[in-house]
Parts: C-alpha cells; sequence; structure tokens
C-alpha cells in the first residue's frame, strides 16, 4: 500500500506531511496512535515527527477509533515546532516533538504526545486518556 503524502501551506513555504495509523499497548487497553512526520524542503530537509495519541474512549477501545489528525491539527504541529527550535530547512536528521519535552506545552483537540510508540518506556497510555478525560470534567 502506498503512503498518501499530503501537502500543507503556510506563508510561502509548502510542508509535505504524512500519517500513519499505529496502535500501541497500555496496562489496561489498546490505544490509536498516529505518527506525523513533515518536510519543509523535501525529503533531505531536517524532518519534523511526532506521535499522536488518539484521546478517544469508547466501549470498545482502540477498534472503533477513527481518529486521524486534520490538516489544523498538522498546522498547530508545524507551527509548535517551528517556535521550539525545528528548522526544516536543515539538512538530514528528525526533530522530535516527545512527551517528556513537549507534552505540557502542546496537545491537541482530539490528540496528546506520546513516546510510546517509540519506546516502551513511556507514559501508560491508557492512564494519560483517562486523566486527560477527568481533567476535562474538573
Amino acid at each position: 500500500m502506498r503512503t498518501r503524502l499530503r501537502q500543507l501551506r503556510h506563508g510561502s513555504r509548502v510542508f509535505t506531511w504524512r500519517a500513519e495509523i499505529h496502535h500501541v499497548r497500555g496496562d489496561r487497553d489498546w490505544h490509536r496512535c498516529v505518527r506525523v512526520r513533515v518536510w519543509g524542503t523535501g525529503k533531505a530537509g531536517q524532518a519534523l515527527q511526532a506521535d499522536l495519541l488518539s484521546l478517544f474512549v469508547g466501549p470498545w477501545g482502540c477498534a472503533t477509533d477513527g481518529s486521524y489528525p486534520t490538516p489544523a491539527d498538522v498546522r498547530a504541529l508545524i507551527l509548535f515546532a517551528l517556535r521550539t527550535g525545528w528548522d526544516p530547512s536543515r539538512r538530514g536528521g528528525t526533530f522530535a516533538l516527545t512527551e517528556t519535552q513537549h507534552s505540557d506545552a502542546f496537545a491537541l483537540p482530539d490528540f496528546v504526545l506520546t513516546d510510546r510508540l517509540r519506546t516502551p518506556h513511556g507514559a501508560d497510555p491508557t492512564d494519560r486518556v483517562l486523566a486527560f478525560h477527568a481533567r476535562q470534567r474538573g
């Protein structure tokens, strides 16, 4: 299956991005996780990568989770990354938005950053989703 590349314009720059759906295991459930990669100067430039944990809670866990980042979500990722040091014109490498470094300052309406896709030592996704919803309720 081919990976679909999408484009998003911000100012005079055109960003190319893709999102891959994955699943991560929490202590009590599986959760949808979407890896977003963005390039600002082609594939030779420094890529932006963010692993987004879906905040969806349903009766059958991630089996019914259709969450997927919108272009507005990707734009928010790009703007946040540019403010925190991402230089898309730099040659090579990856600038990662991580849970440990960036989750206090960045979240989306339907997603939070997670490290669990990169490492098994990331915070438990089930705890993070439930804590988010507990904070929303007050």
